[in-house]
């Protein structure tokens, strides 16, 4: 062993390091958990409705608590648990609520559906939906990096990047939705269809860490849909409503309501477009 490795050892073995592991099967049990009192059928069967609803919200708080606690050992802070599971718990009926609003918004836009229940077990826009409301409660509650790591996970099964922190009206649809990424401070409004490869991103982060804080992601008004490979960048970026934003287009800049803009940058009013 060389000297520098010897020296580089014993100062690693001085350092403050907790060992704390965010263990997958946790994070995964917390979510199927919440799948399961949402959707009650799809993950299990069940014998007794009234306790498999028991049986969920008791998984939840398990789950949830035990995520709760690595976090805090990790970030070193004093998280009151029981009042965040109390918030998240309170939260879920307006959740059910839009999440209805997503599916009835994919069923309505995507006539290769056949069925409510495909959306819920085959769409990987669904379950990055999901996963992200979820999160969003978590980054509501001031959770620090737990939020981050369930869109993650949802990141890794679908391939669609949705940061916690984005705010997403009702009525959202992702058709297809490989490679699509939505940033921290993106805006989007109701009824906006999002195809796949679409990137809702900063214009620039040359600033790094003094941009934290200042909206870097565009708004997406009402009614928006976005063809694939669009890329739409800048946090004074507003696409307004009932555009359409055509595939691989390139925006840094506003468009107007009722627009189509193309590839090649081409703006067109709607009524003029043949």
């Amino acid at each position: 062993m060389s000297f520098e490795l010897d020296r580089w050892l014993k100062e690693r073995s001085l350092s403050n390091v907790v060992g704390v592991t965010i263990e997958h099967e946790d994070v995964k049990m917390f979510l199927m958990n919440v799948k399961g009192l949402l959707f009650p059928g799809y993950v299990e069967s069940i014998d007794n409705l009234s306790d498999y609803l028991n049986e969920k919200i008791e998984g939840i708080k398990f789950y949830l608590h035990k995520l709760l606690k690595a976090i805090e050992r990790l970030e070193k802070i004093a998280i009151d648990t029981n009042d965040i599971i109390c918030k998240f718990l309170d939260s879920l009926p307006n959740v059910d609520k839009i999440i209805k609003t997503d599916i009835e918004a994919i069923y309505d836009g995507d006539p290769a559906c056949k069925s409510t229940s495909e959306i819920v077990l085959c769409y990987p826009g669904l379950t990055a939906i999901f996963t992200y409301r979820i999160a969003h409660v978590l980054y509501e509650l001031n959770i620090p990096t737990l939020p981050r790591i369930l869109t993650e996970f949802a990141h890794s099964k679908t391939g669609i990047d949705i940061h916690p922190g984005a705010t997403i009206d009702s009525y959202f649809f992702i058709d297809h939705g490989t490679g699509i990424v939505i940033g921290e401070t993106c805006v989007i409004g109701k009824h906006v269809k999002i195809y796949q490869g679409v990137t809702l991103g900063g214009l620039s982060l040359r600033k790094g860490r003094q941009l934290n804080g200042v909206k870097r992601h565009p708004t997406i008004m009402d009614n928006v849909t976005i063809y694939s490979g669009a890329s739409i960048f800048g946090g004074d970026t507003i696409i307004g409503k009932g555009s359409t934003i055509g595939s691989n287009a390139f925006i840094t800049e506003s468009v107007e309501e009722d627009m189509t803009v193309t590839i090649k940058g081409e703006k067109k009013h709607k009524g003029d477009v043949h």
